[in-house]
């Protein structure tokens, strides 16, 4: 397939205005199938040659002013369009368009629990031409007109508002100038929750065979919808641009959620089945504010070229945390993002795939879909934290509606937005930007604390990096008869980094925390004294955000082998137990379990690993055994249930169906502890198909993959390896059984079963990643990969694969992070 160069898409832009399309789908003619009629109505400013794209399974005819093109001229997604005169041309196009089961295109899912089906489009970057024939670049917005012919029964989703026209016949309400990846429709029997604000109609959707869940959290998703759309309209001047708003919760969606005008899709797994923490739901909460942001900030006002990608996702991420803070009942998120998130952006920064926030040398589409990450999201939203905290809220707010005013229903680029944002302050916005957004890098920040011949102190901040920062920092005391060894806030400083001149800080403070308030993106070091305050007295922070740079810090110096990885377990059992911030716990327990206990420590080590974090569950489970705080009670379970080495007490559990106490089980605990016995060799087949009986969700059947896959079985490792890596178009796994399946596979106890699959991987990897694309070789490289083989062959063996195999852009990507993280690992192991 031909990816789209930046030059190509900058001189298309040059040649064309496009104006409208018209585009009828009929989603009737069969499971396989649905045919897709196009006609784009254009003008040409000069005599020229062109295309138009699309990937069709039969291109049946095209016409170009009434006169036929050949359907033969078209290679691979190309429809060339020769001797165009300069003036107004009328295209259309019949073609037949084959449905996906990787979530890219018209994504077609059948429900396993009550066989209704249902049809989403997901048409981010390229996947356009998987559905109609198009323009396909972000600069050449137009007006779109959509009617669908579905089933009987079905109901229609689109951008705009949809009127059904009788005869499974449904027509949209045409859109405002738009660009073609934010196209969007979602058909099926959807159920649907439907209100009006302000005069807007607003509606909640979902499959009906979890209509229950969307009801019971329907008043909560709403009044959130509200909430952030008020203050959104107190901070914005421009109203919003669209004259609808539905939220569709689709099945087997890729990413978290996609920002199309007036039809917001979001991964289904939002509608709870099962017991969530509230974090969870502050989470999905922030989706929905990062998603609604994007209403102004990449639907009204678009990048030019996919390398502003960061101007969509960045600012978003930034306002979703920031207004939900400001507007809902989750009034600390930013504890999550720092423990979370930004931890997204420290890793992938310090990988040799790193790439400015905003790159300059995004050359073309494949290129462009590799740069959403950690640092187009979390360190994006890192810098604009920073900017604010830098030019004030008043001035960003005043150069975002400058913004706006500029370009909307436009295009617009960084030079533009940093010109906005210049309008409204005196500072230098553009070498804040040089600095901040087209360097690489994460720059780190160390205390120099001196005493002075009077007897007392002052700090110097070393920096090792160029960004400026501007950065709070905390001076903590302790109480040494305190027995809890607690640490009070003394003052907060504010600092510029570089600094003129040392800082007096008058008595020696217990704590010296560098960039308190987690307000830039930077790695902190301890000196020596701050460190033993933190082993003693971690916990006893009064502000949980503050607690979360110490956990990131603790972090950044194991994987920087700086913190021997057995010492951040024991800071792990010395103050969870204490710790109330359930993003915390959960932030803590993860990086205890996925990194260090199964990858940073020696197979020697990790029985013991998993005998602490048992015992630091334990105790969670028995301090909320009156019932006080279940979300912590929740996260303590699951953690207890990853990591039994012996089956017995996960086992009563399952079969009492409760843990003692409570939770009883729902399907998503029933479903983790299936998979922990079936590693531990403690279940069967027999077992697995009734648990499926029991629950024959679409969820039940990633459950039962994923546990039949982690069966200590030479057969079963085969046949989950086939189901992978060995199908055909007919018999290919979808996106989400593909992913559960390689979840279930690669298991540190089993590494003896597993271990000729190594080098099996690499070369299956590359062809199916061929052969299936870029959603599939995404998934083959960040589920599939055998992270538990922490070894130097491993590594050589990738490296080949890197050098000689030549993987397609999106697996290629993965691989090198993949192999970073696992020559990181060894490092740490070697101490």
């Amino acid at each position: 397939m031909s990816v789209l160069t930046r030059d190509e898409a900058q001189t298309r832009a040059k040649l064309l205005d496009v104006h409208r399309y018209t585009i009828e789908l009929d989603l009737t003619t069969g499971e396989e199938t649905f045919d897709s009629r196009t006609v784009i109505r254009f003008s040409a400013h000069t005599d020229a040659d062109t295309f138009v794209e699309l990937k069709p399974a039969e291109l049946r005819s095209a016409t170009l002013d009434g006169q036929p093109l050949d359907p033969d001229t078209l290679r691979e997604n190309r429809l060339p369009l020769k001797n165009l005169t300069a003036g107004e041309h009328e295209l259309h196009i019949d073609a037949r368009m084959r449905y996906s089961r990787t979530g890219e295109g018209m994504h077609r899912f059948t429900d396993p629990t009550d066989g209704e089906t249902y049809v989403y489009t997901q048409l981010f970057m390229e996947d356009v031409q998987r559905v109609f024939a198009a323009f396909d670049q972000p600069d050449l917005k137009a007006v779109f007109e959509l009617t669908v012919t579905a089933p009987e029964g079905w109901s229609v989703l689109a951008n705009g508002i949809t009127e059904h026209l009788g005869e499974g016949r449904w027509r949209a309400a045409a859109t405002p100038l738009i660009s073609t990846y934010l196209v969007a429709v979602a058909a099926g029997p959807w159920h649907s929750v439907r209100t009006e604000h302000r005069g807007l109609p607003f509606g909640i959707h979902c499959r009906r065979s979890l209509a229950p869940h969307l009801d019971a959290d329907a008043d909560e998703l709403l009044e959130i919808t509200k909430q952030c759309y008020d203050r959104y309209h107190e901070k914005f001047q421009e109203p919003y641009p669209f004259d609808s708003y539905d939220q569709a919760f689709v099945p087997e969606f890729n990413a978290g959620a996609m920002e199309n005008p007036g039809l917001v899709t979001f991964r289904d797994e939002f509608v709870y089945r099962s017991a969530v923490t509230d974090t969870e739901r502050q989470t999905r909460a922030m989706v929905i504010a990062h998603e609604m942001a994007h209403m102004w900030f990449g639907d009204l006002v678009t990048l030019r070229w996919w390398d502003d990608i960061w101007l969509n996702e960045s600012f978003a991420e930034y306002m979703g945390y920031q207004t939900l803070t400001e507007a809902t009942r989750f009034t600390d998120t930013w504890t999550d993002f720092g423990v979370a998130r930004k931890a997204w952006g420290y890793d992938a920064d310090q990988r040799p795939s790193t790439h400015p926030v905003a790159p300059e040398n995004v050359d073309d589409t494949a290129s462009a879909l590799l740069n959403f990450d950690g640092i187009s999201y979390a360190k994006g939203a890192s810098a604009l934290r920073q900017l604010v905290a830098w030019l004030g809220e008043k001035d960003f707010l005043a150069g975002i509606n400058t913004h706006f005013a500029r370009h909307k229903f436009a295009n617009a680029t960084l030079a533009d937005f940093i010109d906005s944002l210049a309008s409204a302050t005196e500072r230098d916005v553009h070498a804040w930007a040089d600095a901040w957004l087209r360097t690489t890098g994460v720059d780190t920040l160390s205390p120099v604390v001196a005493r002075g011949d009077s007897g007392t102190y002052t700090l110097q901040v070393e920096r090792t990096g160029s960004r400026p920062h501007c950065i709070a920092v905390g001076l903590y005391d302790q109480d040494v008869a305190d027995e809890d060894r607690h640490l009070t806030l003394r003052e907060r400083i504010d600092l510029d980094v570089p600094q003129s001149e040392p800082h007096a800080l008058g008595k020696r403070p217990a704590l010296l925390l560098l960039n308190d308030g987690d307000l830039t993106y930077a790695k902190i070091r301890f000196d020596d004294d701050s460190f033993e305050a933190i082993r003693t007295g971690l916990s006893g922070l009064p502000d949980p955000l503050t607690r979360a740079v110490v956990w990131n810090a603790l972090r950044d110096a194991v994987r920087d082998g700086q913190l021997p990885p057995a010492a951040y377990l024991e800071a792990a059992r010395a103050h969870l137990p204490r710790e109330s911030d359930l993003a915390l716990v959960q932030g803590v327990l993860a990086f205890a379990s996925a990194q260090v206990t199964d990858r940073y420590l020696t197979p020697e080590a990790r029985p013991a690993a998993l005998g602490t974090l048992s015992s630091l569950c334990r105790d969670l489970i028995r301090r909320t055994e009156d019932g006080d705080n279940p979300g912590l009670r929740l996260i303590a379970v699951r953690h207890f249930i990853d990591a039994a080495a012996h089956p017995d007490t996960i086992a009563a559990w399952f079969a009492e169906g409760t843990v003692p106490g409570g939770p009883e089980l729902d399907p998503e605990l029933r479903w983790r502890i299936l998979g922990r016995l079936a590693v531990l060799g403690a279940t069967d087949e027999s077992t697995i198909a009734a648990e499926l009986d029991r629950d024959p969700s679409a969820t039940g059947q990633e459950g039962a993959a994923r546990c039949r896959a982690a069966l200590p079985d030479a057969q079963a490792k085969a046949r989950a390896w086939e189901a992978m890596f060995g199908g055909d178009d007919r018999t290919d796994l979808s996106n989400y059984l593909f992913i559960a399946t390689a979840q279930g596979f690669w298991q540190p106890e089993q590494a003896d079963l597993v271990r000729d699959y190594v080098p099996r991987y690499y070369e299956d990897a590359v062809t199916v990643s061929a052969r299936r694309g870029p959603a599939i070789a995404d998934a083959a490289g960040r589920w599939a990969f055998p992270l538990h083989a922490v070894d130097t062959e491993t590594l050589r063996l990738g490296e080949s694969c890197l050098k000689d195999a030549h993987p397609i852009p999106a697996l290629r990507r993965k691989l090198v992070d993949q192999l970073d993280d696992l020559a990181r690992a060894l490092r740490v192991r070697e101490g």
